[in-house]
């Protein structure tokens, strides 16, 4: 940003140019080189005092060059790029300073200015090295199995199909599936999940994970290179550089004003000439020049974007870009569909009502024979109840209504009670439905055997999330596929008044269609695939549990990595919070330049002062812009840890990386 403020294609910073590991304030080489030169020009000053003029001009011109290294050779370089920014219109002033004889003056520029450029960058580089602060969770060697032997590699040498040890306390390197082992695996660094995950054989863990008390062995499905935790921040790092209302009203104002202020300078000295006092009038047009600087309102929305973006995402919530971040603050109405978002889609047989001479067994088995090659969720929870059933010939499935069949050589039907009529059974169907249960029909040769209640508990979390939310003033809908009596009783169950139930993807699509119509921005909450339709169509769509899946990650515009659903009244919190950031910081901006401008035109203003001013209102831009960043994790769930000094700020600098594939993930950080 020294180089050009306004101008995000400007030559890169020493922070940019150089690894980004964390640093200490006082270890920048910018603040060091600021430092010097306010100490320089105090001992200017110091000297003008004790009556020693000729010192103390030297030593102004020593603190001018010092604070000027850190942005003129920038200037220059953009310059010769054919590109003008902020930092032009501080070298002019700077140059002019010195040319009409101001050291002094030309000593303080040079220093504020350079220090809340250091600052600037600074901040900037800190809120990325956080986000990069994941792919620290990258342990710096990992045991493989090889040939029946264990063997320690760094994370660069793993390779797709390789098996990992990891043992109790220890990280997992990369993603993959557990073929040994069982354990409690801690994800809270990466979904911010507050509760360890019970893992076994055939189960999906991600880089970054603790194991519990077990031994696991892993196969990898994904290099290092690759994982989840290079995705997200591959992810969040492309959606940081897309633009929100809000900074693209900045850029617009911004950029064209910086030729407008050098036009504006030239004005005014050109009147001096007019009016036979050119040097007062120079003089004045240098503290235009600076006055009217925009670098603040320039930087005002970035680097709340950027510390807003990481901070979520470190806590489990990837937000795609200011856009995103925007939409999400402005919500007011959340669409939230019911299986695997509100309940944990994890269906189980609640009851079986058998008919007259039927058996519980025989509605089972006829059941799950129907079900037994069957991919629905429902058909999970039958084959659980009646495990290794004989499977049924012939097997159809009826779109919207159920599976029809041969079981024992007899026609046999499994389905909704609206498809298969329930005869005597009508009280029951009624009273498992009131109880939230999904219910299916069974009919073996023409006569109803019985009726399954199943039932998908909903999550518990779901009922204070929707407090939190309805709390904020934000309006939540559930919607669903389900009957009404039984989507009804849930959504009672989480205290959710508006119910659209028996939905067809389509159906909740036009639904969210008409919700935008009647109350403004609406989010959509689904599991980011079956809710495609809606989760387009809405303002922002939010997938649920997204960790791992691509589908998810690339489309939604918000994913909640984990599955905890109070993640998202505190996604929607955060960026309010950060919207409101965003108007503060381009107001006070605004403000500041339209005071110094016609102040230092009509000379009531000096350079020092102007200068001062102006720089104060950059570092508190900068500042206010920061705090963003703070996002406290749900209760019981751990704090993203920082990178520490000897961590790999990102993943060229993994231990281990080959040289080829770091050369390529260095260009991709930068």
């Amino acid at each position: 940003m020294s180089a050009d403020c306004c101008d995000t294609g400007a030559t890169a910073t020493h922070e940019d140019e150089h690894d980004e590991r964390p640093r200490r304030l006082w270890q920048v080489r910018e603040l060091r080189l600021a430092a010097l030169s306010g100490l320089l020009a105090g001992a200017g000053f110091g000297a003008d005092w004790l009556g020693a003029p000729t010192a103390g001009l030297v030593l102004h011109a020593l603190a001018a060059l010092a604070g000027g290294v850190t942005f003129v050779p920038g200037t220059l370089r953009a310059l010769w790029r054919r590109r003008i920014g902020v930092s032009t219109l501080m070298t002019i002033a700077l140059v002019g300073a010195l040319v009409l004889g101001q050291v002094a003056e030309a000593a303080m520029l040079a220093f504020l200015f350079s220090i809340s450029e250091a600052l600037e960058d600074y901040s900037l580089a800190r809120t990325r090295r956080g986000l990069r602060a994941l792919l620290a969770l990258v342990p710096e060697r990992v045991t493989v199995l090889r040939d029946g032997r264990e063997t320690v590699v760094s994370p660069g040498e793993l390779r797709v199909g390789d098996r990992m040890l990891v043992r109790a306390g220890e990280r997992v390197a990369s993603d993959g599936i557990v073929v040994e082992g069982r354990s409690a695996v801690d994800t809270s660094a990466i979904t911010g999940e507050s509760m360890p995950v019970e893992t076994g054989p055939g189960a999906e863990v991600f880089a970054g994970s603790i194991n519990g008390t077990g031994v696991l062995t892993v196969e990898a499905t994904a290099t290092v290179a690759d994982n989840s935790l290079a995705k997200v921040v591959r992810t969040v790092e492309d959606a940081q550089r897309r633009k929100g209302a809000r900074q693209r009203l900045a850029d617009r104002i911004s950029r064209p004003l910086v030729p407008g202020v050098m036009v504006l300078a030239a004005f005014v000295a050109g009147l001096g000439a007019l009016l036979g006092d050119p040097a007062t009038w120079l003089e004045r047009s240098l503290v235009v020049l600076v006055a009217a600087a925009p670098c603040a309102l320039a930087i005002s929305v970035p680097v709340t974007v950027i510390a807003a973006v990481g901070a979520a995402t470190r806590l489990g919530v990837l937000v795609k870009g200011g856009a995103a971040l925007e939409t999400l603050g402005a919500v007011r109405t959340v669409a939230l569909d019911k299986t695997g978002t509100l309940t944990r889609n994890a269906p189980t047989v609640v009851e079986v009502v058998p008919a007259d001479g039927a058996e519980t067994g025989q509605v089972l088995a006829v059941a799950a024979a129907l079900e037994s090659r069957s991919e629905h969720p429902l058909a999970a929870a039958i084959l659980a109840a009646a495990p290794d059933p004989a499977p049924a010939h012939d097997v159809a499935t009826v779109p919207g209504a159920g599976l029809e069949g041969t079981v024992d050589g007899t026609a046999a039907r499994l389905g909704k009670p609206g498809w298969i009529p329930p005869g005597p059974l009508d009280g029951a169907v009624a009273r498992l439905q009131d109880a939230g249960a999904t219910v299916a029909v069974v009919e073996h040769g023409h006569r109803v055997l019985g009726v399954l209640g199943i039932r998908d508990d909903l999550r518990p979390e779901a009922v204070e999330t929707v407090r939190a939310l309805t709390r904020d003033g934000v309006r939540v809908a559930m919607l669903t596929g389900d009957n009404t009596r039984t989507a009804t009783a849930l959504a009672a169950e989480a205290g959710i008044s508006e119910v659209h139930a028996e939905l067809r993807p389509q159906d909740k699509a036009t639904l969210v269609e008409r919700l935008r119509g009647r109350r403004g921005t609406v989010a959509m909450v689904g599991d980011g695939v079956n809710d495609a339709p809606a989760l387009a169509t809405a303002d922002v769509g939010i997938a649920m549990g997204a960790m791992g899946t691509d589908v998810a990650v690339e489309t939604a515009d918000v994913a909640l990595l984990g599955t905890d659903l109070r993640h998202l009244p505190q996604a929607l919190a955060h960026t309010r919070r950060a919207r409101a950031i965003m108007l503060q910081n381009i107001g006070l901006s605004a403000a500041i330049v339209l005071a110094l401008v016609p102040l230092a035109a009509l000379g009531v203003l000096g350079l020092a002062t102007v200068v001062f001013i102006h720089e104060l209102a950059e570092v508190l831009v900068i500042g206010n812009g920061v705090r963003a960043g703070r996002l406290r994790a749900l209760p019981g769930a751990a704090q993203a840890s920082p990178v520490t000094a000897d961590a790999p700020a990102c993943a060229c600098c993994a231990p281990g990386t080959e040289p080829a594939e770091r050369r390529t993930l260095a260009a991709r950080d930068r």
